[in-house]
């Protein structure tokens, strides 16, 4: 079949330096293919996936500080960096080499610039420190490299900066000088984080850190993203996190029944994606999925189908959710605002967690997490995928492929067609969507990390056995 994108470029954005996206023609062309699914019966070649991969690969390369690797939160105005936002960039250059995009030279000198920054940038209990015990503040100022306006010393951020350096460490693995520093520094980044010490008195680790007030006493219990930080602290060959920590972690879960479903819920979608964008849970389980007899990965699956059956039934009437036009999860939002919609006081919010199906939800979709979640349900995520670019026109005239976000119900003038749209993009989601499009189409990242001592060992100190992790070389 033909995928129509072969001989389409990438097309410079204009009043955007440097930026890129996938012409719209291309994209029309690309999805010119013949019916199969559902809505208008595309399916989405593996070529039109590699073009919105491409596009949004091209925020880390020109929303990232050259001198420092920093890569900025989101592309707003004198806005600062986010340490989770360079973890995905740090992923995303061994994928952009794999792909072409880059030559590996550039990608090496990119990814080690970011890691002598870290590991020598001012680290302690000051308040204007990067880090502290192998931790950083979630966001810091693009230039200095210092903390950002008093923000927190943030536990699982650092994992995700973290998950990104070891995948460097994985990827460039050859034997020029470059190379090898890069596997030293990210060896040495992880071996400083003292996650003891980020469990404060506490039996689990602890959300964050400030220098003024210590601790938060809000903990990492409960399914949600910080399933990777658990990997990782327990991989720890130094400073690893006693095992009694992730029973406690486990002891939160909660098993639902919603729309068909049992899974253990997590109301917001990218929850049930993050830690899969390194970790290949495909066929491994732990004590608590031994128990219910389905793995992660499933649980994912499982947690993306309610997504899509909540839209359909969408039970507090937003406008256009239905099986193709559906994605809630931490996203930019019109609010803080009170509306009457239709005779219907609504309640919109700014930045937050929205989830189902029990909420919060006030009609804002987020086009990147339905692409995130390609590798589990490919089958409703690709006529999505389809609907956004030919009935939304939510990538048109976007230097980084898809909008953050929408929200069709929003009844004031708006800046498109489909209600308010995000004038945002942010790196926490453009990374999700290079990496699980690298996922679904090849693999890669996981395979990387199935050869990742300290991800292996930390699965099989979690308790995880089965699948891949059975034949995965041991720590010696």
């Amino acid at each position: 079949m033909k995928s129509g994108v072969r001989n389409c470029t990438l097309a410079a954005t204009v009043g955007n330096p440097g930026g890129f996206l996938v012409s719209q023609r291309c994209l029309r062309r690309a999805f010119a293919a013949p019916a199969c699914h559902g809505g208008r019966g595309i399916i989405i070649s593996a070529h039109t996936l590699a073009q919105i991969q491409r596009a949004a690969f091209g925020y880390f390369e020109h929303e990232t500080n050259p001198q420092n690797g920093l890569v900025l939160d989101k592309t707003a105005p004198d806005w600062p960096a986010s340490i989770a936002a360079v973890g995905m960039g740090l992923s995303c250059w061994p994928v952009a080499v794999l792909r072409g995009f880059v030559a590996r030279p550039q990608a090496a000198e990119a990814v080690l610039t970011t890691l002598q920054f870290f590991w020598h940038a001012p680290h302690g209990p000051e308040p204007d420190a990067t880090g502290h015990h192998g931790f950083y503040y979630h966001f810091l100022d693009m230039q200095s490299g210092r903390r950002h306006g008093g923000c927190e010393l943030s536990t699982v951020d650092t994992a995700f900066l973290l998950a990104g350096a070891l995948t460097c460490a994985q990827f460039f693995d050859g034997d020029d000088p470059a190379e090898a520093q890069i596997r030293t520094l990210a060896d040495a980044l992880y071996r400083r984080a003292d996650w003891v010490w980020a469990m404060g008195p506490y039996p689990a680790v602890s959300m964050a850190w400030t220098p003024e007030a210590g601790f938060s006493p809000s903990l990492w219990e409960g399914y949600d993203e910080a399933l990777l930080l658990y990997v990782l602290g327990l991989g720890s060959p130094t400073h690893p996190l006693p095992p009694d920590s992730y029973h406690t972690w486990t002891t939160g879960y909660q098993w639902q029944h919603n729309y068909g479903q049992a899974y253990l819920y997590s109301g917001s979608m990218f929850t049930h994606q993050l830690s899969h964008v390194w970790v290949d849970f495909r066929g491994i389980q732990d004590e608590f999925m031994r128990g219910k007899g389905i793995d992660y990965f499933e649980n994912s699956r499982r947690a993306t189908l309610v997504q899509q059956r909540y839209a359909m039934d969408n039970p507090r009437g937003f406008k256009h959710y239905g099986p193709l036009c559906w994605g809630i999860t931490a996203s930019d939002g019109p609010g803080p605002a009170r509306k009457v919609v239709d005779g219907v006081m609504r309640e919109f919010y700014d930045y937050i967690a929205r989830g189902v199906p029990h909420g919060p939800d006030d009609g804002t979709l987020a086009p990147w997490v339905v692409v995130a979640s390609l590798p589990f349900a490919p089958e409703i995520v690709l006529p999505c995928i389809d609907h956004f670019v030919h009935e939304l026109d939510l990538h048109n005239g976007n230097p980084y492929g898809f909008k953050a976000s929408f929200n069709p119900t929003w009844p004031e003038p708006c800046n498109g067609p489909f209600g308010w749209i995000s004038p945002w993009h942010f790196g926490i989601d453009q990374g999700p969507v290079v990496l699980m499009i690298e996922n679904h189409l090849h693999g890669t990242v996981w395979q990387w990390m199935r050869q990742c001592p300290y991800i292996v060992q930390g699965l099989r100190r979690a308790g995880f056995s089965g699948g891949w992790l059975e034949s995965a070389e041991r720590i010696a």
